[in-house]
């Protein structure tokens, strides 16, 4: 399919323009130039030209321009755009930017299959999103003797890890529903848990970070036992006062603490390389490649964790304190739930050396504080003390990664209220933790409650089937209905000529009225 311009003599002239530019500067850039093959001249100005005959190069600079959404619709245009657009590499930044690397030990990640394209897996996985909308069952898990102040979701092992009260880290099969191993009593309430693949980390209010290294070879990854023989467990300490949130990346640990500050360690050496002081208890932190951003009473901080230098201050995000941050993928847009039961979310724009924070959108779901947020893309969850969790999908509220030069302005208006509420606590709720199908919070009562939406499609596509069975009948029955109605006279008509038989009885009044009248022209 060809794109034809419409004004041809002005397009005819720019590109005679560009050949003169390129004849002249052709000794100067030969080198350089990415289009080799692609020559325009004079005499193939008058022939119609279309997207496909410009160089590969131009076209992938083009695509790269296109949000999800208007790539799929280019590569609907003809055989040659599907093509082009399907291996386009920009699916792979639109799947990073969204959910990471596909969490597998395989090249793509495990639960993906190695044959499927980028544009495949984020497909699949847009598709899945959608599961939140639909039907859920809920599985309880007893253990814990008091209250789950934090709950962590490691989907790449799916494991669950939990902790509160009870000064004991337990682990939680997160398919079955069993529990899998607890450490031993560790003296101290347990505020934060976080883990990856290879380390296992938990905060509490003696002022240590509690570390478990994995165990190659073991299936569920941590001997929480603590055996002496494999030596797997160590302590860092620094903090002076009550550790409230931990984060794992792939070479720092960051921790936040009621002594006001934030560290950040080093997983090589396990030690403190940056303090990071703030004005009051830190409550969460929001780490994301050299930034991070952690609450400190009502305010938000901003840092750059190379240098240490503050980039931005939300003042009074919150009326009381800002409890829970959480932060996108591309680490972009920002979280925060607060005393007050508001949630807001922020842009965060990086302009030159110049970091600018906009507030995009806000939301009151909750009649109590916001005690915990978690975001996996398009789906923002909270808990809260009221007892009930919200889940958000801020797919309309998030922009793609392409550059704008437009003055950026705060837009609070005209945003949708939160699409579910999910209830079944009758009291606190602490924490809370999403996965591609399974949402997993702890509160007040002692157990772990998750959210199972992994058969929400099927039983969809059971219900839609169903429903289009239904529908069919009522066409069929619709149509028979009207039929009938149709040949209602046909029917009264064959009737009455049963009752009056041409070639029966023939002194029937039609039979002599024709006899008559054959006898009077005779």
């Amino acid at each position: 399919m060809a794109f034809e311009c419409q004004r041809s003599i002005e397009v005819s002239k720019d590109l005679a323009n560009f050949v003169e530019n390129t004849e002249q500067n052709h000794s100067d850039s030969s080198s350089e130039s990415k289009c080799e093959d692609f020559v325009i001249t004079k005499s193939t100005l008058d022939c119609p030209w279309s997207i496909t005959d410009l160089p590969p190069a131009l076209i992938s600079k083009i695509l790269n321009g296109l949000d999800p959404k208007e790539l799929g619709t280019v590569s609907c245009v003809s055989t040659t755009l599907c093509r082009v657009a399907s291996e386009h590499h920009v699916w792979k930044q639109f799947y990073c930017e969204r959910w990471g690397l596909p969490i597998v030990s395989a090249p793509l990640g495990a639960g993906f299959s190695d044959e499927k394209s980028w544009k495949e897996l984020f497909v699949e996985r847009e598709f899945r999103s959608k599961t939140f909308l639909g039907r859920y069952s809920i599985d309880v898990l007893y253990g814990h003797t008091e209250a789950v102040l934090a709950v962590f979701l490691l989907a790449s092992a799916k494991l669950i890890f939990t902790s509160g009260y009870d000064s004991i880290v337990r682990m939680w099969d997160l398919e079955e529903g069993l529990l899998i191993a607890s450490s031993r009593h560790l003296g101290c309430t347990i505020r934060a848990v976080a883990a990856d693949r290879k380390l296992l980390v938990a905060g509490g209010t003696d002022g240590f970070i509690h570390c478990w290294r994995a165990t190659e070879g073991l299936p569920y990854l941590f001997y929480l036992s603590g055996c002496e023989k494999e030596n797997t467990e160590f302590r860092l300490w620094g903090h002076e006062g009550p550790i409230t949130s931990l984060v794992l990346d792939h070479t720092r640990i960051y921790s936040g603490s009621w002594d006001m500050t934030v560290r950040i360690w080093d997983r090589a050496l396990l030690k403190c390389s940056k303090v990071l002081r703030h004005s009051d208890w830190i409550y969460g932190l929001a780490p994301h490649d050299t930034t991070v951003a952690c609450t400190s009473g009502s305010d938000v901080y901003v840092w750059d964790t190379n240098s240490g230098t503050l980039l931005n201050i939300i003042h009074g995000a919150h009326v009381g304190n800002t409890f829970s941050l959480a932060r996108s993928h591309a680490g972009d847009f920002l979280f925060t739930g607060g005393e007050d039961g508001a949630i807001h979310m922020y842009e965060i724009i990086n302009d030159c050396d110049e970091c600018n924070v906009v507030q995009v959108a806000s939301w009151t779901p909750h009649s109590g504080s916001v005690n915990s947020l978690a975001f996996e893309f398009p789906w923002l969850v909270s808990a809260s003390c009221d007892g009930k969790l919200a889940l958000i999908d801020v797919r309309k509220l998030l922009r793609t990664s392409r550059p704008s030069f437009e003055k950026r302005v705060s837009r609070v208006n005209n945003v949708e209220p939160p699409q579910r509420m999910l209830h079944g606590f009758e009291c606190n709720l602490f924490s809370v933790a999403i996965g591609a199908d399974r949402i997993v919070c702890g509160g007040e009562e002692g157990v772990v409650r998750i959210w199972n939406f992994s058969q929400a499609l099927e039983i969809e596509q059971r219900a839609r089937a169903l429903r289009e069975i239904r529908l069919g009948n009522r066409r069929r029955r619709k149509l028979q209905i009207e039929m009938s109605s149709k040949s209602g006279r046909a029917d009264r008509c064959s009737v009455a000529a049963k009752k009056n038989q041409i070639s029966g009885n023939q002194t029937g009044v039609w039979n002599n009225k024709h006899g008559m009248s054959g006898k009077l022209k005779a």
